[in-house]
């Protein structure tokens, strides 16, 4: 695009000129934020204007905030509908996340799943090492849940799920548990909860809630990490914003 500062002959473009065209501000302003010593570049803070780095590569910080490098993958939010598999394509010829991304020209990648029967937010991107870090247990990605569940949910019940309810395939904590409010009318009562935690198996949202007697009857995912569904409709895509993404790779020490 005109004014973007080209790459040299090794591959390193003016961090100033880079931090204007990352969106930081106008050049002017982001040499006075580097002479101010706000700007750090690989845990160094930098102040002189003339230098160069690789923008594929450099860790830059404004402020201590990570600024994404330059880089040819596609970071994308996906807002699930119920009743979407969570594959690309679907052998027994149901709705899959691969129908919702079909007139995208990149091979992409599901970050994790949610069952066909939650909606909620899905990462999607070609960056293969990003996907296989956000899924590894290792990382302890956390991950925000609301749940619409049967019953009311009694404090005891709140302090149980914090303190770890045993599955079949080992126990399961919650990093935090808050009830959001209690619907009451005709029926039984139900309960919307939301729960943030790091585990990544298999409904494990939905067998928590079974084993403390509150069966789910709708399940969202509101956010994974730094990114947050938001306003975003069901069955839309947007891209992860520089605010979204930089704390992501600083998660999982990209």
């Amino acid at each position: 695009m005109p004014g973007t500062e080209r790459p040299g002959d090794d591959g390193q473009v003016r961090l100033h000129k880079l931090l204007a065209q990352s969106g930081v501000a106008s050049r002017r302003k982001c040499e006075e934020l580097m002479l101010a010593g706000r700007v750090e570049v690989d845990g160094e803070v930098v102040t002189r204007l003339g230098v160069k780095v690789d923008p594929t590569r450099a860790v830059i910080r404004v402020d201590g905030r990570r600024l994404p490098p330059v880089s040819p993958h596609v970071y994308l939010v996906l807002n699930k509908p119920r009743g979407v598999v969570s594959t690309m394509s679907d052998p027994e010829g149901r709705r899959s996340i691969g129908d919702l991304v079909s007139d995208r020209p990149e091979r992409l990648f599901h970050v994790g799943r949610l069952d066909t029967d939650t909606e909620g937010l899905l990462l999607l991107t070609n960056d293969g090492e990003l996907a296989h870090r956000l899924a590894h247990p290792s990382y302890a990605v956390p991950k925000t849940y609301v749940a619409e569940v049967e019953g009311r949910v009694r404090p005891a019940t709140r302090r149980r799920l914090l303190e770890g309810v045993e599955l079949d395939d080992g126990p399961v904590v919650c990093d935090a548990v808050t009830v959001r409010d209690t619907v009451s009318g005709q029926g039984p009562p139900r309960t919307l909860v939301e729960v943030v935690l790091h585990e990544g198996r298999n409904r494990v949202v939905r067998r928590m809630f079974d084993a403390v007697g509150h069966p789910v009857r709708r399940l969202t995912r509101t956010s994974l990490g730094s990114v947050r569904v938001g306003t975003l409709r069901t069955g839309q895509l947007r891209e992860l914003t520089l605010d979204e993404l930089g704390p992501l790779l600083d998660l999982v020490g990209l």
